[in-house]
């Protein structure tokens, strides 16, 4: 599948007319740049560059990546299924990984700081996706430390934790497996990048403006490089869309109201906007409607609803603005297109419940969160 949709936008940008070049790319100043192609080195200037270097996995000084620790760069590339893999991280990367390789057969252990897994979303959101890890047998070990492993004799590894709390001189405790996946985190792809004169802030992202313009004339920065919004594909991908009509002399500026956050573990959370709790930190007093995967039809014909779930629209409580949209469950992510519309329209809960929604489809469920939110529920009591 990655090789079909790599190979159509290759197809398309040389129907563009867009000359593609392979190699490593070395920067002699902010807009000179040395290819090695591994034939002859090429020099490419330009009037304008756009760095899109993207982001690397963290690696913790304890955990060097090997042949048996592995980021997730590696997780999908393995000549053969591992038995046995150790996630250290429970956030959204360590999830999806983790829950992959469970549904392929391995037996999967998580090892988290924080004191729940995807730490990030409410208690209500992650709830189904904690019963669906604990049906499924994947160990989780929550406030614990990685402190380190060694190579076992029959080439395993054994991975050493702790209780975050626990005594400095306590005996750590040990899990013996085939892989450990390390999901600590992404940074900056950027330490190539002093040649070309940009500048950097503390944790190495590119500094731009709302444009994506560097300090440098013309250079431009998007994606995980740089540091402006999210360390997500969609908005790399939008920020390179709106750099482009820049440079071709369009009006543009990067200040989304809403950028969507999915996790595609089973079953999936979507989530744009505001939580409940993030809607009474920011000072709104909100009313909150809720519809489960259970009473829509479509999802029982998918069998969505075995996992749980549901839609929750968070709106302000005096003029019923839209604030959030938050969902959890098998096939969720489908909608967030709706839910982002909605937000960046700056759309009421009238005009959603003033909408059509096709039947019987999963988009429906919005609607009638929307309709519980105005104390209207037709489908649940």
């Amino acid at each position: 599948i990655v090789d079909k949709l790599n190979k159509g936008v290759e197809h398309l940008l040389k129907n563009a007319g867009v000359e593609l070049v392979s190699g490593w790319a070395e920067f002699q100043d902010a807009k000179t740049v040395k290819i090695g192609t591994g034939k002859n080195a090429i020099i490419i200037e330009g009037e304008n560059v756009i760095l899109a270097n993207g982001s690397v996995p963290v690696e913790l000084p304890f955990l060097k990546f090997d042949d048996n620790i592995i980021s997730s760069k590696e997780a999908l590339s393995l000549g053969e299924l591992p038995d046995h893999v150790v996630v250290v991280g429970g956030g959204y990367i360590g999830l999806e990984l983790g829950i992959t390789y469970k549904m392929l057969g391995s037996e999967v252990t998580i090892v988290e700081a924080m004191d729940s897994i995807l730490p990030i979303f409410d208690k209500e959101l992650r709830r189904p996706l904690e019963l669906f890890v604990k049906k499924n047998k994947i160990k989780v070990h929550t406030g614990v430390y990685a402190k380190g492993c060694e190579a076992t004799k029959d080439g395993r590894t054994k991975l050493f934790y702790v209780e975050k709390d626990a005594e400095e001189n306590t005996k750590p405790s040990e899990i013996i497996t085939d892989k450990v996946l390390v999901t600590v985190g992404r940074k900056p792809n950027s330490q190539a990048l002093e040649p070309t004169g940009v500048a950097l802030d503390e944790q190495g992202f590119v500094k731009v403006n709302n444009r994506c313009e560097t300090n440098m004339r013309g250079v431009y920065a998007i994606g995980d490089v740089c540091n402006a919004g999210e360390m997500l594909a969609h908005v790399a991908s939008f920020q390179g869309e709106m750099v482009a009509e820049i440079i071709a002399g369009k009006k543009r500026v990067y200040d989304p109201i809403a950028v969507p956050a999915i996790v595609f573990t089973e079953p999936e959370i979507v989530s744009v906007g505001l939580s409940p709790e993030e809607a009474k930190a920011a000072g709104h007093p909100t009313i909150i409607g809720k519809f489960p995967l259970a009473a829509n039809g479509r999802s029982l014909t998918q069998e969505a609803e075995k996992t749980g779930g549901f839609v929750r629209v968070v709106a302000r409580e005096d003029d019923h603005r839209i604030l959030g949209i938050q969902g959890v469950g098998t096939h969720i992510s489908e909608l967030v297109g709706e839910w982002t519309l909605a937000l960046e329209m700056g759309a009421l809960l009238e005009d959603i419940a003033a909408t059509i929604h096709a039947h019987p489809t999963m988009t429906e469920m919005t609607h009638e969160a929307v309709l519980a939110t105005l104390g209207h529920a037709i489908h649940t009591a």
